[in-house]
């Protein structure tokens, strides 16, 4: 199973170029930059953990590639993920978010549906790994 998840997903993996290309855009727009990482990409699982602090100063996607290198050396076999928030509104809200490592092998994620009183449906889900 491949998880699909943000802009690009269903793409090929991103080439380091390709990643920083598009870093190199969000900086362009004034975005702030975030990495973040997970075990559990499950679509309702927004609390991933951050790498370091949002970087919001940054001029060239080096820095940011730098960082992502870092949290892949320290997370192997996870869920990378690049961040872009805007804060034009002064409220940071996500504009660009995507993946950029996976696991070698990815969890399958099972949906169950159970009907309920009153034909009712309540859904669960199940990761098999």
């Amino acid at each position: 199973m491949r998880i699909t998840q943000g802009c690009f997903s269903f793409l090929p993996d991103l080439t380091d170029d390709q990643i920083s290309a598009q870093v190199g855009y969000c900086l362009e727009n004034g975005w702030a930059v975030g990495i973040e990482y997970t075990d559990e990409p499950h679509p309702r699982n927004t609390y991933w953990e951050m790498w370091g602090h949002p970087m919001f100063d940054l001029r060239d996607p080096k820095g940011v590639m730098m960082e992502l290198a870092e949290c892949r050396k320290a997370n192997p076999g996870m869920y990378i993920r690049i961040n872009a928030f805007d804060d034009t509104r002064n409220v940071e809200s996500m504009t660009l978010s995507f993946l950029v490592q996976r696991p070698e092998v990815e969890p399958a994620i099972r949906m169950v549906r159970t009907e309920v009183d009153g034909r009712a449906m309540r859904y669960s889900h199940e990761v098999m790994r």
